[in-house]
């Protein structure tokens, strides 16, 4: 799985978990949905520093 499917994923698991708590009030799904926002944030890291290699590998 690539990096960009890796943070679709996160993302759409953060967008169920948050409507989860937010509609229904589970608090599991809040510690859920804030551990997804956490992955997405190591994840947007690591897709930034490929976009920055491909880019300065394009001469």
């Amino acid at each position: 799985m690539t990096t960009h499917d890796q943070i679709v994923a996160a993302y759409e698991q953060y967008i169920a978990e948050s409507e989860s708590f937010e509609t229904k009030n589970v608090k599991a799904a809040a510690a859920r949905a804030r551990k997804a926002l956490a992955e997405l944030g190591k994840l947007s890291k690591v897709r930034r520093a490929e976009i920055q290699d491909k880019k300065n590998s394009l001469g």
